[in-house]
């Protein structure tokens, strides 16, 4: 594998990201939301992403947290059609208010199912990161934290299921991915 050369898109990228969510926290209420986009990211890049899919997983929520279509058309004159498209590929809803959970969840499965491996690198280290978050909070707090969720513990799982098998390529991420689920349908 080839080392992946970050330059100076990938800076204005990291400033952006950052602009853009500095103001939003995660679930838990305290930690500042780019600690899951560079999360993402890291995750991207240890899997082989390259520098186009790594500025993605940092921009991954953006369209559909902070600005619906007017920042997909920023972020594509900033970073370029390959960003947009893998965003695209990620994004459940671009427009507010969202559309329901469940129908928001379906549709997303089936864009990463039809996804290409870009788009599927990045929604597996979202989901990974995702449920390690989950994880960590049900260690810590119990299963009170399940009520954080609109789906709730059975419809989380069912997504998070649903999505493994969508995952085509066996490695280390799905395989991380997998356990996590396993150990969250214990709480």
């Amino acid at each position: 594998m080839t080392a992946t050369r970050l330059t100076e898109k990938f800076e204005r990228a990291l400033v952006y990201a950052y602009q853009l969510h500095s103001q939003q926290l995660r679930k838990d209420g305290h930690t500042p939301y780019i600690a899951h986009l560079l999360s993402v990211t890291a995750l991207v890049l240890e899997n082989g992403g390259n520098e186009d899919e790594a500025i993605a997983a940092l921009l991954h929520d953006a369209v559909e947290d902070r600005g619906g279509l007017e920042t997909r058309q920023h972020i594509l004159e900033l970073f370029g059609e390959t960003v947009v498209d893998i965003i695209d590929g990620c994004t459940e809803s671009e427009t507010i208010p969202k559309p329901p959970w469940e129908e928001r969840k379906l549709r997303y499965i089936e864009q990463i199912r039809h996804g290409t491996q870009s788009v599927k690198r990045i929604s597996l280290a979202d989901k990974l990161h995702n449920g390690r978050d989950l994880l960590a909070a049900l260690r810590q707090e119990g299963k009170i934290v399940w009520k954080r969720f609109r789906g709730g513990k059975e419809k989380t799982l069912w997504f998070y299921h649903s999505l493994l098998s969508c995952y085509e390529d066996d490695n280390y991420l799905k395989q991380e991915f997998m356990r996590i689920i396993a150990e969250l349908e214990k709480f």
